[in-house]
């Protein structure tokens, strides 16, 4: 079965290799590779013919959870009244089978909103920036995620998926999960594209009638021409869809450290226990302990073992200032975390001797991981501000569109 001059041998390893995939590109290449080795078009969902033409376990066993999702009701369509098994078709018989979605941002909420408009038949054109993922923070999973991300087929594409004491995944897997759920079921994925501003209907609509479009980077790009009905902004704090104003939460000062170091998967590091969450006033003991023997005073502290040893914690200003991170005392926020004022190399031994003391210096080697620039994975910031939209969505209409 190992010959690769049997076409469903080499179909098989190249879905091997999407499902294995550990990075976006290497995803979106074995993905492009095999529907092109199977020649598949966009009538349907493209896991329904590699499903039939490979007649492969692995990919008749994701197929059929796929399937098991699609047939949800409320993927229906209006007018059904009861579950129906949609057996042919891209999803047309849902309910926006007719409507061009165009989602921008590739992280976690985007990928997920990508796969939810395709269940519901929409076309759906999904544009990253970035061409890698690189976020090695990791996220704790509720019970519904865990739920929702199982019935998606998580597990099969991430073996250690919650295998854990406790329910997390990182970013970055994270990403690499709901990226190639999108792709089996037909999202359209454009990497180094990025969405500058939307493009109104021209006042002119004959001799024929032109809709919504955007302008993109590069400006060659083919999807300067699309034409689509939605747009959702899943591009975090840069926020580049107009009209939404936002609103700020803002509490006392609590300022974050986030650390990644590198996991080896030795068996010293497996016996390290993960900390859930310790805070002050439910473990005193601890803290003051940790304030008396390193000088780092610190209000909570979560510890989590993933692809990387993560670690967050939320630090108290003073002792930043006294063990040097932070160089010198500002009223404001901005500029008492800017990047000037906050020497890195303090920062990086204040996240080491927390993480220490914190594992009973039970890990043996604290090395930093590295992050998107090459550089330590060590982060601060401030953690006092939340902002929101304060609509979820606009509606905007101009010369019938």
């Amino acid at each position: 079965m190992g010959d690769e001059s049997y076409p469903e041998c080499r179909a098989q390893q190249l879905f091997d290799g999407f499902v294995s995939a550990a990075s976006c590109r290497a995803a979106l290449w074995s993905f492009s590779q095999l529907t092109d080795l199977l020649q598949l078009g966009r009538e349907e969902p493209p896991y329904r013919p590699i499903r039939r033409q490979l007649g492969y376990w692995r990919a008749d066993a994701l197929g059929a959870k796929l399937e098991r999702r699609a047939a949800r009701p409320e993927y229906q369509g209006p007018s059904r009244k009861t579950t129906v098994r949609i057996t042919a078709g891209s999803l047309k018989a849902a309910s926006l089978g007719r409507i061009t979605c165009v989602v921008v941002g590739a992280g976690p909420c985007g990928l997920r909103a990508a796969v939810e408009l395709r269940f519901l038949g929409a076309r759906v054109v999904l544009l990253e920036k970035r061409d890698c993922f690189s976020r090695n923070n990791v996220l704790h999973l509720w019970p519904f995620t865990i739920h929702d991300l199982r019935g998606l087929g998580a597990k099969r594409f991430y073996g250690r998926f919650c295998a854990g004491a406790i329910d997390h995944i990182s970013i970055r897997q994270l990403q690499l999960v709901l990226l190639k759920v999108a792709l089996l079921l037909g999202v359209e994925v454009y990497i180094n594209v990025e969405f500058k501003h939307l493009k109104e209907p021209p006042e002119e609509q004959s001799p024929r009638k032109v809709g919504w479009r955007m302008q993109v980077s590069p400006k060659s790009h083919a999807l300067n021409q699309l034409e689509f009905d939605v747009i959702i902004g899943a591009d975090g704090r840069r926020n580049t869809l107009p009209g939404f104003q936002r609103k700020e939460f803002r509490g006392k000062l609590a300022i974050a450290i986030t650390a990644n170091f590198r996991n080896r998967n030795t068996t010293a590091e497996a016996k390290v226990e993960e900390i859930s969450g310790v805070a002050f006033i439910f473990n005193r003991r601890f803290f003051m302990d940790l304030r008396q023997e390193t000088g780092i005073d610190l209000e909570n502290i979560v510890y989590y073992k993933d692809d990387t040893h993560y670690f967050v914690m939320t630090a108290k200003k003073q002792s930043l200032l006294e063990k040097g991170v932070i160089k010198q005392d500002f009223a404001d926020t901005a500029q008492l975390l800017s990047r000037s004022n906050v020497d890195q190399h303090a920062l990086q031994a204040f996240a080491r001797e927390a993480a220490d003391f914190s594992t009973n210096q039970q890990l043996p080697s604290l090395e930093f991981s590295l992050n998107q620039n090459n550089q330590p994975d060590v982060a601060l910031f401030d953690f006092t501000c939340i902002s929101a939209a304060e609509h979820a969505a606009v509606i905007r209409e101009r010369h019938g569109h």
